[in-house]
């Protein structure tokens, strides 16, 4: 079976998995799991935005595109001193704060820019205890030439593989996310 993963079925696909929470104000400032960071010098790019999220003397700088879903927020984040390792999440927001922390599920990830390579790796969902999201993070072999492909394309596709066929698909456009990510990548650098 073959589905189109929209923000109410995203729900639906994450209830089996895990409670749902609060939607958070603000979404995109949930960088380490379950920790709200301040957020600063946010700079519009397209559908995209990059962003400073700080803790103290903890930084990281994200570029996100939270235009797809009203619900779900694409990111991919540098944090100084390995800015060479930036990470791909999907947040998806639930209507209550998670009871436990916990590896959800691990199942086949795909994920594809425009008609580009095709990144097979492990999709890892993920909870936070207090936390009201829902995460996705990525393991991928070749993250750097996926990123350098969302840099260009219009359209990132991704695929999760629940078993027995049962697939679930998020798009999310691109317009911006070269500049965002350029930027991101810039204020890593610049800070260290």
């Amino acid at each position: 079976m073959t589905r189109s993963l929209r923000p109410r079925a995203a729900r639906r696909l994450l209830a089996g998995l895990v409670p749902t929470a609060l939607l958070a104000a603000f979404p995109f400032a949930n960088v380490a799991l379950a920790t709200n960071y301040n957020v600063s010098d946010v700079e519009a790019h397209g559908h995209w935005h990059s962003v400073v999220l700080s803790l103290g003397e903890e930084r990281h700088f994200r570029a996100l595109e939270q235009h797809s879903y009203s619900d779900s927020i694409l990111s991919v984040n540098y944090t100084p001193g390995v800015c060479d390792l930036p990470w791909l999440e999907v947040r998806v927001e639930l209507e209550e704060l998670q009871s436990e922390s916990r590896v959800a599920n691990l199942v086949p990830g795909d994920l594809r820019v425009d008609y580009a390579t095709i990144h097979s790796g492990a999709a890892e969902f993920i909870t936070q205890r207090g936390d009201r999201g829902f995460y996705v993070n990525f393991y991928l072999d070749e993250l750097d030439l996926l990123i350098d492909e969302m840099r260009e394309g219009e359209t990132l596709r991704l695929r999760f593989d629940r078993g027995d066929e049962n697939y679930w698909f998020m798009s999310f456009d691109l317009a911006g996310a070269g500049d965002a990510i350029a930027r991101a990548e810039r204020l890593c650098e610049a800070a260290g």
